[in-house]
């Protein structure tokens, strides 16, 4: 029998008796087609997740018993930053829905030279609520329990001066630096240039930010592939792959 997992902004308990949000309520009820006593998941996005048991089903309402925490860690105890230059369209929408499965903590979208992507403060705005929108998509496919964080755009260099993680990096292919050799942070930040790559000041930037430049090997990935294979190894090195 299926166990969907769904989302909801709102407190959680066991016992308690959830009306679920307009969305929320609209995925299950109409998407899903789901029906009086079959068997869901609710999180919240704070770190926990409960079965629960549908009990009504109304046109724009539906309400959820719940009856038992699940006790299941599916964060990565490597808590990685992505500074993900922003790209058009669904390409952007890809970096952020791959690098929420693999279990990111944070993104931040970055205006950088070549960045093509021009947004004023409405359309950050929605852009963002969109971009949180996936994210929450993704962790109701992939089992994590909490949302990782979508900053709003900022400059590039600014995002660089801002970083303390244990380890940075900026990935582009003009180095054959490997990722290799270093003590097993518990924080990473990862610079991820735009489809027409970091400006050669830009890196020059964050190196002198204490990033390490770093390529994954001979061939150049684009920009929404990057983050997910960086972000693969990293947590095959330093996380839980």
């Amino acid at each position: 029998m299926r166990n969907p997992r769904i989302y909801t902004d709102q407190p959680l308990a066991k016992d308690q008796v959830v009306e679920l949000t307009d969305s929320a309520a609209n995925h299950v009820g109409k998407v899903l087609r789901m029906k009086p006593e079959e068997p869901l998941i609710l999180f919240n996005g704070k770190g926990s997740s409960w079965q629960g048991t549908i009990q009504t089903v109304a046109k724009k309402t539906v309400t959820v018993s719940l009856e038992a925490v699940i006790d299941q860690v599916t964060e990565s105890p490597l808590k990685v930053h992505v500074g993900q230059s922003l790209s058009r369209g669904e390409r952007m929408d890809y970096a952020i829905q791959k690098a929420t499965e693999m279990g990111v903590a944070e993104i931040t979208p970055l205006f950088s030279e070549r960045c093509e992507v021009k947004l004023n403060a409405e359309r950050q705005e929605k852009r963002v609520r969109h971009w949180q929108q996936i994210a929450i998509s993704a962790c109701e496919q992939c089992g994590l329990n909490r949302l990782p964080i979508i900053h709003p755009p900022e400059n590039v260099t600014d995002w660089m001066e801002k970083q303390d993680s244990d380890l940075k990096f900026v990935l582009h292919h003009r180095t054959d630096k490997k990722l290799e050799g270093f003590d097993q942070p518990e924080t990473v930040s990862l610079l991820i240039g735009p489809e027409g790559g970091l400006t050669q000041e830009e890196i020059t930037q964050a190196e002198s930010s204490g990033f390490h430049a770093l390529a994954l090997g001979p061939r150049v990935l684009r920009t929404e592939t990057a983050p997910v294979t960086a972000v693969s190894v990293m947590q095959y090195l330093w996380g839980d792959l």
